[in-house]
């Protein structure tokens, strides 16, 4: 018995793995299919508990999603949310100096962790970031002395007694009011920010440099990156993604578009323009080609949430470093190897631009990344186990179990596999999530939003 039930557990350890089931919990987003360029999903982020679930758009809108609440007659609701808020965060703007249009566009959304009854996140577009605050109304005053019940002010000279000011129940009404806008600090596009583990200061990062903000001041930051050389012709490199250390407020990591990753220590110097450690695979000459450089631009960076280890995604590729070792990662997970003969096509059609993101699980046990043909992929650290699952609107019923799928990679093809050929390129899944301390996950794919949950027997 006692086999049993450690067996047991073990099956319900390998998240992402074949022993692990993943079913349908819920999809958000229209189904028609002529979408709107406004309401494709640009980034998707749950907060520090997994109460709140953020999407941003296109359209420059972040849509916050709730968390049901379990019930004994529905005890299945750990992957249903439903729409808490949803607000404007940008707008379109114009540089009449540079005559260049800002979209409106969501690049990043981060939580800051709650410290009391609202919650604050920061949301950016390619120039300005925003904090706002959610906060929840439920009462209203009533009762002034100097205006009526209607808003009108009343003649103080009318005025023969004086009243207390009451506070009446009222519908529960949630509200996002910017705190903070942090502009004018950045003269090439954002692409990254990151609230730091002292929870007082946060980075963004453009193409060539970084900056570290205080959550309080909004008129100036810190440059503690710049590798804009002095002649742009000797331009080799743009900085491609950047990230705090969880738990070391001093330690920050960026990524760059020749597959190098710096880490740097902000108690060296002010500028921190010479990295601390320099992680670098070496690249194996026999397989060098005219796409090798493009292929290895890395998109996306993330520190596992223990901080020992980072996670980073090229085009083919996801690699695990360890921090305390620089020439090599230490786990290495082709995503869709099979596109390695595409390569040609995919540039044409400019699909070897996109930039893919990549999450751990809560126990940083399993990663998880995007693919094409609304494709994502699992990969458990412990057995070395992976899966590809699918976002469709078919496998969308109540609880309904995903099928593994497979691509064939040529050859003949069997019953179950998706030739290469057949994939569609115009589906991807960039942007995914995963709860923190449950596995529920959360995949963008286009407009939609799909919720996926592990299986219950």
């Amino acid at each position: 018995l006692a086999a049993t039930v450690t067996k047991r557990t073990l099956k319900k350890r390998v998240a992402g793995g074949n022993d692990f089931q993943w079913c349908f919990s819920q999809v958000k987003g229209a189904i028609d299919e002529d979408v709107a360029e406004a309401d494709i999903i640009s980034t998707v982020e749950f907060n520090y508990s997994g109460e709140l679930l953020a999407t941003g758009d296109k359209g420059g809108r972040v849509v916050i999603f709730q968390h049901e609440q379990e019930s004994k007659n529905r005890p299945h609701l750990r992957g249903e949310y439903n729409v808490y808020s949803t607000f404007q965060s940008h707008e379109p703007e114009f540089d009449y100096l540079k005559s260049l249009e800002i979209e409106e566009k969501i690049n990043k959304i981060r939580w800051l962790p709650q410290q009391n009854a609202a919650h604050f996140l920061l949301s950016t577009n390619d120039k300005t970031i925003k904090l706002w605050k959610i906060s929840e109304r439920d009462k209203r005053a009533e009762g002034y002395n100097l205006k009526d019940e209607d808003g009108r002010l009343r003649d103080p000279f009318r005025i023969t007694s004086l009243r207390v000011p009451v506070l009446m129940p009222m519908d529960l009404m949630v509200e996002a009011s910017p705190r903070r806008i942090f502009a004018n600090a950045h003269t090439y596009h954002i692409n990254s920010i990151s609230v730091n583990s002292d929870h007082e200061t946060y980075l963004s990062a453009d193409d060539l440099r970084i900056n570290l903000w205080h959550l309080e001041i909004t008129d100036r930051s810190f440059n503690i990156v710049d590798i804009k050389p002095a002649n742009m012709e000797e331009l080799t490199e743009v900085i491609t993604a950047a990230e705090c250390h969880p738990h070391q407020c001093n330690v920050f990591v960026y990524s760059s578009s020749k597959g190098t990753i710096r880490l740097c220590d902000m108690r060296a110097a002010a500028l921190c323009d010479r990295h601390s450690k320099f992680f670098e695979e070496p690249e194996d000459p026999s397989s060098r080609s005219f796409f090798s450089e493009i292929i290895s631009s890395i998109s996306d960076v993330k520190f596992s949430h223990s901080g020992r280890y980072m996670m980073t995604r090229d085009y083919l590729s996801v690699k695990v470093w360890d921090l305390n070792m620089e020439n090599r990662p230490v786990e290495t997970y082709q995503v869709h190897e099979y596109l390695r003969s595409k390569l040609c096509s995919l540039y044409e059609n400019d699909c070897i631009f996109d930039k893919f993101e990549c999450c751990w699980n809560g126990s940083d046990s399993a990663i998880m990344t995007g693919s094409y043909n609304n494709f994502f992929r699992m990969f458990d650290r412990n057995t070395r186990r992976d899966i590809t699952l699918e976002a469709s609107r078919e496998s969308s019923k109540p609880r309904a179990t995903l099928k593994p799928r497979k691509v064939s990679t040529g050859g003949k093809r069997k019953k179950d596999e998706i030739s290469v050929d057949s994939l569609d390129f115009n589906k991807k899944i960039l942007h995914t999530a995963w709860h923190p301390k449950d596995n529920v996950i959360a995949v963008a794919a286009t407009n939609n939003l799909y919720i996926f949950q592990d299986k219950i027997n």
